[in-house]
C-alpha cells in the first residue's frame, strides 16, 4: 500500500474566492503514483464547472508529467513528488514538483517502434502551454502545463 499522506486542499488562487480551490498532494516516487494522481485529478475536476471538458486531455498530461518525475528524477530515496491543480480562468494548470534539477526535454528523434520517449510530445500536443521552472524552495523543479477546452496548440 502506498503511503501518500493527506492531500491538502488550499485556497491560494483568485478563483478560490469563487468556490474553486487549488488542490495539492504529495505522492511517493512509485510507478503507481501516476494512477493516484489521475484519481485526485478526476475528483478535483468533478467539482469544477466545465471540468468534464478538460478531464481526458488533463489525465494524459498529468500521467506523463508524473511518470517522467518517477522515471527520470534521480533524487535521494524518500523524496516525494508534489502535484498541484488549479483553475486559471477557463484553463487547468497542472504542476508536478520533483527534487531533480534536470531540465525536461522533448525527444525529437524517437523511433516509430520505441516504447518510450513520447511523453513530453504528448504534453506539448495536448496543452495550450507547458514549461518548467526552479522550485521556490531551491531544490528541484516544477513542470507545469495549461490544459484548456480548446485542446493543445499542436
Amino acid at each position: 500500500m502506498l503511503s501518500l499522506g493527506e492531500p491538502q486542499v488550499t485556497a491560494e488562487s483568485p478563483e478560490a474566492d469563487a468556490g474553486i480551490a487549488a488542490f495539492d498532494a504529495k505522492l511517493t516516487r512509485h510507478r503507481k503514483s501516476a494512477g493516484t494522481a489521475r484519481s485526485h485529478l478526476r475528483a478535483f475536476l468533478a467539482g469544477v464547472p466545465g471540468g468534464d471538458a478538460l478531464v481526458d486531455d488533463a489525465q494524459v498530461v498529468l500521467d506523463e508529467l508524473v511518470t517522467n518525475a518517477v522515471t527520470h528524477a534521480r533524487v535521494p530515496r524518500g523524496r516525494r513528488i508534489g502535484i498541484r491543480f488549479e483553475m486559471v480562468r477557463d484553463h487547468l494548470r497542472l504542476e508536478v514538483h520533483d527534487a531533480s534539477s534536470e531540465k525536461p526535454a522533448i525527444r525529437r528523434s524517437t523511433g516509430a517502434d520505441s516504447e518510450s520517449g513520447r511523453g513530453l510530445s504528448l504534453v506539448e500536443a495536448l496543452s495550450a502551454e507547458w514549461g518548467f521552472m526552479p522550485r521556490p524552495e531551491g531544490i528541484g523543479k516544477i513542470v507545469w502545463a495549461l490544459v484548456g477546452p480548446e485542446g493543445g496548440v499542436a
